[in-house]
């Protein structure tokens, strides 16, 4: 068990650096300073280590003055004592260790060159410090552990409807990986803060965590979450329409999420999603012998069986994804792509070489879907027919 938890561990730095990759700066990018949600612990909202959550805003102008994106910052999960108490030693558990500027990218880019639907929009990150997708709820008293992340989503949004997002006429929230679930844990209680007169509508980025079987035939996933669920407390705030009819576990798997929200809500995937290639699919506990060391960090050097299995994974997220979007509301880009997080980064949100599907860009997709330009339902065919895709290898 200790090696199951150490792996994690590392498991949550590799995701660390796949977050750093998908919003890298290109040295170009407007700096956005950190701010301290200073009303926060009043509603009893911390982080990790019991430092104050935060975020990073930039304000909108001309047109967009009265619309808004809130983009929750991902970056792995912890799932016992030991994951927790590391973690809160880093920007993800403590506003301590946070940096006091970061660059707005992608779909938060303040250049209409680079983000042309949504440049001068009000723009926030909300940073990530819980470890449950800003869903946990709970204090563990022996390690001195908070896990407050449903006090932070709140607090957060407190704090940006005082910042004029009350008047909004129209809004989008957003978020990648860790941040993509959190958006669909969210999506309908960012809908209910709202009249029925503002556009509201969500955006989720490499948030389709499958409930996979791995290269064991283990379930490597789900006994992660489970941990995540029981200790963090994240059973307590996932969405009733799901726990009335299954377990906890199984409810923070967006497969038995989505379906149900009821916002218009775009979900952006690659179908070869690198983050659970590495650490849920082909994770070093599930295979032992090492068969799948080169092919987990490297699609070129996968044999031909390997690829067969991760044929499988794509079906599965593809046949999640085809009934989800037989909602004339929903929208869709699964690419069939080795990525994990394409709306942060500039060079696969919105460049000349970015990844297309049905001739459009991503960000062009989700502008035509948020302003019910077109419908999107693009689902691309299987690797490796894609050639525009941006693929991580590491």
């Amino acid at each position: 068990m200790e090696n199951f938890r150490a792996f994690w561990v590392i498991g949550f730095i590799g995701f660390l650096g796949f977050v750093s990759f998908a919003n890298g700066d290109d040295g170009s990018a407007l700096m956005v300073p950190l701010t301290l949600i200073q009303s926060a612990a009043a509603k009893g909202a911390y982080c990790l280590d019991g430092s104050a959550p935060a975020y990073h805003f930039s304000p909108g102008f001309g047109s967009g003055a009265n619309s808004w994106i809130i983009d929750l910052e991902g970056g792995g999960w912890c799932n016992n004592k030991k994951t927790c108490e590391y973690r809160k030693a880093s920007r993800h558990g403590s506003s301590n260790y946070m940096e006091k500027q970061i660059a707005f990218n992608g779909i938060l880019s303040n250049k209409p060159d680079e983000n042309p639907d949504f440049y001068n929009w009000n723009r926030a990150r909300i940073r990530y410090c819980d470890g449950g997708s800003f869903a946990s709820e709970g204090y563990d008293q022996e390690s001195n552990l908070n896990f407050r992340g449903q006090r932070i989503w709140s607090a957060a949004m407190e704090e940006m409807m005082s910042k004029g997002m009350r008047n909004a006429n129209q809004v989008l929230l957003s978020g990648c990986s860790a941040g993509g679930l959190a958006t669909i844990l969210h999506c309908d209680q960012f809908r209910a803060l709202f009249p029925s007169n503002t556009k509201v509508k969500c955006f989720a980025d490499a948030g389709m965590f499958l409930d996979a079987i791995d290269v064991s035939g283990g379930r490597t996933m789900r006994t992660f979450y489970q941990g995540v669920v029981d200790w963090l407390g994240v059973s307590k705030n996932l969405p009733s329409s799901c726990t009335s009819r299954m377990d906890a576990t199984s409810c923070i798997f967006p497969e038995n999420l989505i379906s149900n929200i009821q916002t218009p809500i775009f979900i952006l995937n690659a179908a070869y999603d690198v983050w659970q290639i590495q650490e849920s699919l082909a994770v070093g506990s599930a295979d032992p012998s090492g068969a799948w060391k080169t092919c987990r960090l490297n699609y070129t050097t996968c044999t031909p069986s390997q690829i067969q299995f991760l044929q499988g994974f794509r079906n599965k997220m593809v046949s999640v994804l085809q009934s989800f979007s037989g909602s004339r509301k929903n929208g869709v880009f699964l690419n069939s792509c080795f990525a994990h997080c394409q709306s942060g980064a500039q060079e696969t949100w919105y460049a000349n070489n970015s990844p297309v599907l049905q001739n459009k860009g991503i960000a062009k997709s989700v502008a035509d879907w948020y302003f019910d330009r077109a419908e999107v339902k693009a689902i691309d065919c299987p690797y490796p027919c894609d050639s525009t895709c941006h693929n991580v290898v590491s």
